[in-house]
């Protein structure tokens, strides 16, 4: 990194913010009170209160959203008539599924071949430290040349859109010229990037009913109707041949014609076993960007430990259909139940259950605070141009944000690089990329601030 104050400055933190991300990751924040005590966040969004006021932020509150979470939320002045940028993370992880997997203990932070492993290091624990950061290089170097306003929410990863209700119930608390989302990533590991697509999604729960009860498979298998195989058989509905998305009367032939991924890099980004093809048509940025994608995430059914001889009468599962931007997620989930309706074999009885659902999000990235942040990740990472993106995944909020404020500037930096492995075992963050994205927060302020 080229020499700059407060590129030197944000250098100097790092010890510092690795011991606090310690500290963070240590909190076990699942936002499913059915797992995780409640206190484990609760911990969590204390700590975040508690480094707002150090910061000198006022008005830091826990908001209490309507989904039983808490948001943290800070205000720190400004110079008289500067702009106000708001900076969101989210404070709540994913399960760490097998902990058994992990290599160390997944909430506890821990430095291994030059990343820093633990639940939530990227996403989006990191994230919080990556405002905090850009914010003291900023009070070091001459001040923080804009009002700045934190959010950080208590339940992204469940999708319960409890920030979203309460921001749409009191629509002044988060008003800015420009929002800046810490929750996305960089195309890859030293590519500066900014995230322009987001997908919307939509959840779904099935359930099928065939008989009263189980019954003995030798005594009525062949005849009876098993539930399990009916689940199985509407579930591989969804997709085509070849791994395709095909959910009745949904387009699945858009593509992206933006930065490209090539299927080595994502093969190798995926981890995809040797022999293993890759599913669906287009290129891989079509894919993953521009068309829907139907994941099942779960399916209640008997574990094969110890399994009975018995025809299955009734059978659950969770179904995840992501949206791309121009797709309305409401209307994707109507014709995705109507879909399962409509391939559900033998007569089963289905049912289906909305159970979550965010829009998708489109950026204008010809906007001021574009400009002001490609000069400032020029600077952060040199002779490296930004890039824009799509991203896979979904942060309803953005579109919440978008319809309360439409003159307001959205901008998705962050980082959860594919390296990273968010959602997965062993969720690494990058101490480099920590230090360059923070360096160009920082460095986007003091733009944007004398745009």
């Amino acid at each position: 990194m080229s020499s700059n104050p407060v590129a030197e400055t944000v250098a100097s933190l790092m010890p510092r913010a690795k011991a606090e991300l310690t500290e963070l990751v240590a909190f076990k924040s699942v936002a499913d009170f059915d797992q995780y005590a409640r206190s484990e966040s609760e911990g969590a969004a204390n700590w975040i209160a508690d480094a707002l006021r150090s910061e000198g932020f006022e008005d830091v509150a826990l908001l209490d959203t309507p989904d039983g979470t808490q948001s943290v939320y800070g205000f720190l002045p400004g110079p008289e008539g500067a702009k106000t940028v708001l900076l969101y993370a989210h404070y709540d992880v994913q399960p760490p599924l097998d902990e058994a997997a992990w290599a160390t203990p997944p909430f506890d932070l821990v430095e291994r071949d030059g990343r820093w492993y633990g639940r939530g290091s990227a996403d989006c624990k990191g994230g919080v430290i990556m405002h905090l950061l850009a914010l003291r290089a900023l009070k070091a170097n001459g001040g923080v040349p804009v009002h700045v306003k934190v959010i950080v929410e208590g339940s992204e990863e469940q999708g319960t859109g409890g920030l979203e209700r309460y921001a749409e119930e009191h629509p002044e608390l988060l008003t800015a010229d420009t929002i800046v989302i810490g929750d996305a990533g960089n195309f890859r590991a030293g590519l500066p990037t900014v995230t322009a697509t987001l997908r919307g999604m939509t959840l779904v729960r099935v359930q099928v009913d065939t008989l009263e009860g189980n019954l003995h498979s030798g005594q009525f298998g062949g005849a009876a109707p098993d539930a399990l195989a009916a689940l199985i058989r509407l579930l591989d509905s969804l997709r085509d041949r070849d791994g395709s998305t095909t959910v009745d009367g949904l387009d699945a032939a858009s593509v992206w014609d933006g930065l490209q991924y090539e299927d080595q890099a994502f093969r190798e980004d995926a981890k995809v076993l040797d022999g293993v093809e890759l599913i669906g048509s287009g290129t891989v940025a079509d894919r993953l960007w521009a068309r829907p994608s139907v994941t099942v995430l779960g399916i209640d059914c008997p574990p094969v430990v110890g399994a009975t001889p018995s025809v299955q009468a009734g059978a659950r599962a969770l179904v995840s259909l992501r949206v791309p931007p121009g797709v309305d997620a409401g209307e994707a989930t109507k014709l995705l139940q109507a879909h399962i309706e409509a391939h559900t074999p033998w007569g089963a009885r289905v049912t289906t259950e909305q159970i979550g659902q965010g829009q998708a999000f489109r950026a204008d990235t010809s906007s001021p605070a574009y400009a002001s942040m490609a000069a400032a990740m020029a600077v952060a990472y040199p002779g490296q141009e930004m890039q824009s993106s799509g991203m896979g995944g979904s942060i309803p909020l953005c579109n919440t944000l978008a319809s309360l404020y439409p003159e307001t500037e959205i901008l998705l930096i962050g980082l959860s690089e594919p390296e990273a492995q968010i959602h997965a075992v062993n969720e690494s963050v990058s101490p480099d990329e920590l230090e360059r994205l923070s360096v160009s927060e920082a460095l986007f302020l003091q733009n944007y601030a004398a745009s």
